[in-house]
């Protein structure tokens, strides 16, 4: 109880203390001014040129904003869905998308309620909202029986998708999902996180990195760029609140075949997440991925692609 009360007031401190600096004559729901913004977008645009395959961008109008997919892969490939991590956006794949989108046609979505391209323009979205945000896109594609690859926050929103009744999820593959079968495991280690955000600096961003990673040294540099960027002038959200662990009976309704991966040196999930997941979900496998941490995609990305791959066959 005490490590949620204190993840809730890290939460809830992290929210005031980015929120509470908008500027009344930017009406943008993630960044301060247009400069940062700018800035930012640039630097994703530089960490795209990273995916080592043909790939397209389009922006889907939806009720709650702009929803901005990254599409790769053959046209008749079999359809998969990824969700990114948290201020990660869709460029975090490009150390797997050439191995993902090989049989199938991949989109990369953007989190609504983060940085990236994706534009919310209404308020803050529950739960509830968020299914209806995520299916109008599944809807637009006319995505049917698709394969589902998320990874932290992405892993959080892909259960919550595959939890809802007549959902089109095929296979699914949780890459360390956060706060989804347990708290997170070394919250005082993630701190770094918080102070990053709160005070963002160079020194704080690496430590940070080597917080979640067992080998930083793999990241691209562009791609730490727009990482940092997203770190130093996005602000936070209300989202993380609504980020509990979904209970026995929501865990028990999920029948979509699952492969949970975590890193051996993972601070957000430990075995005793992966012992959760396997003793309530239908038809779940588990696989902890030696020398990597909570940016598993990155720190072992040979064979976290190998095990997607093999799982999704």
């Amino acid at each position: 109880m005490l490590s949620k009360l204190i993840l809730k007031l890290m939460v809830l401190f992290l929210i005031v203390g980015c929120v509470s600096s908008k500027q009344a004559e930017f009406n943008d729901y993630i960044f301060e001014n247009k400069k940062e913004k700018k800035a930012y977008i640039k630097s994703y645009n530089r960490a795209l040129k990273l995916w080592s395959i043909p790939y397209s961008e389009e922006n889907i109008k939806t009720d709650f904003g702009t929803g901005h997919v990254i599409i790769s892969g053959p046209k008749n490939g079999k359809k998969m869905v990824l969700l990114h991590g948290m201020d990660a956006s869709s460029t975090m794949w490009y150390p797997n998308i050439k191995t993902l989108a090989k049989n199938h046609r991949v989109y990369a979505i953007d989190f609504l309620m983060e940085p990236g391209k994706s534009t919310l323009t209404s308020d803050a979205l529950s739960s509830k909202e968020l299914v209806l945000w995520y299916n109008s896109i599944f809807n637009y594609y006319k995505l049917k029986d698709f394969d589902l690859v998320a990874a932290s926050r992405g892993g959080w929103i892909a259960t919550l998708l595959a939890s809802q009744k007549d959902n089109s999820i095929n296979k699914m593959v949780l890459l360390s999902p956060a706060q989804t079968f347990e708290y997170i495991d070394q919250l005082a280690k993630t701190s770094n996180a918080l102070l990053l955000k709160l005070f963002p600096s160079q020194k704080k961003f690496e430590k940070t990195l080597e917080t979640f990673s067992t080998h930083p040294d793999k990241i691209n540099s562009k791609y730490k760029k727009q990482f940092y960027l997203a770190n130093k002038y996005a602000k936070s959200n209300t989202s993380m609140l609504q980020m509990t662990p979904f209970s026995d009976e929501e865990l028990k309704f999920i029948t979509t075949p699952v492969l949970i991966l975590i890193g051996d040196q993972d601070v957000i999930n430990s075995e005793k997440s992966l012992e959760r997941a396997q003793n309530l979900l239908f038809r779940s496998q588990t696989t902890i991925i030696k020398d990597a941490g909570h940016f598993l995609s990155i720190d072992q990305s040979e064979a976290v692609n190998t095990a997607i791959s093999t799982f999704l066959q």
